[in-house]
């Protein structure tokens, strides 16, 4: 992480070092640049680039880390739908929290979500796990760290990703009216326990994995719920349909 930039972000194969420029939409930039000069942020990046030397594989790759600010400007954030950390297999993580890349196999969470969605909704659960169009939708995609060692997950943890992912939720709910938080498990619950209800509408509910979506996460209705809230605040709703190849 040498600097921020506000140019369009790099393809993969343009950047896969970690202490290569990183890019960061203007929207967000104009209000996180600060955060990438503090000292918490310095010493990130410092092990962030000690690992690589090191030669340990991080998750996902350079800019892509990115990926969830890139790809929903600020003031397009419709809902968020917090995660703890990025997938840490092969060509899984690309920057957006529970999605995978097209062609990976999905995850035992996402195959639930996407049951809940299609019990919800009635959209179809798709094929590909890629959930970029929920993104480009308004839904913000963000893990509370975001990297990750491969096979380790959690490896993350305490570096100082959640410092900055704290920041980016207080600016949310400082700066904005009428966002959904849908906070899956009681991780995502304390992460963003200071959001003001009496502002956004929160979404609580056990997460999606085999261990306790059977626990209220299945019914739980998460889809149509924000939906709902929305249009009663004459919002712009969620397209949650998703391509099934």
């Amino acid at each position: 992480m040498e600097h921020v930039s506000t140019e369009k972000p790099n393809s993969p194969s343009q950047s896969q070092d970690i202490g290569r420029a990183i890019t960061l939409e203007e929207s967000w930039k104009s209000r996180l640049l600060e955060e990438f000069q503090k000292p918490y942020m310095q010493k990130l990046k410092a092990f962030l680039k000690s690992e690589k030397k090191k030669g340990k594989i991080i998750y996902p790759p350079g800019p892509e880390m990115f990926t969830a600010l890139n790809t929903t400007k600020f003031e397009d954030v419709k809902v968020v739908i917090l995660g703890q950390d990025p997938y840490h297999g092969p060509a899984q993580a690309h920057g957006l929290s529970f999605s995978v890349k097209d062609g990976v196999d999905l995850p035992p969470s996402l195959k639930n979500i996407f049951k809940e969605l299609e019990s919800d909704t009635g959209y179809k659960a798709p094929e590909s796990g890629n959930l970029i169009k929920w993104a480009e939708n308004g839904v913000l995609l963000l893990n509370a760290s975001l990297s990750v060692e491969k096979s380790k997950p959690m490896s993350h943890q305490n570096i100082g990703w959640e410092t900055f992912t704290d920041k980016i939720i207080h600016l949310l709910n400082d700066e904005r009216k009428h966002i959904v938080f849908i906070l899956w498990g009681s991780f995502a619950q304390k992460k963003a326990q200071f959001v003001d209800k009496k502002k956004h509408f929160v979404i609580s509910s056990p997460h999606p994995s085999p261990l306790s979506s059977h626990r209220g996460f299945f019914g739980s209705r998460p889809f149509t719920k924000a939906n709902s809230y929305l249009k009663s605040h004459n919002m712009p709703t969620v397209d949650w349909s998703l391509k099934s190849y």
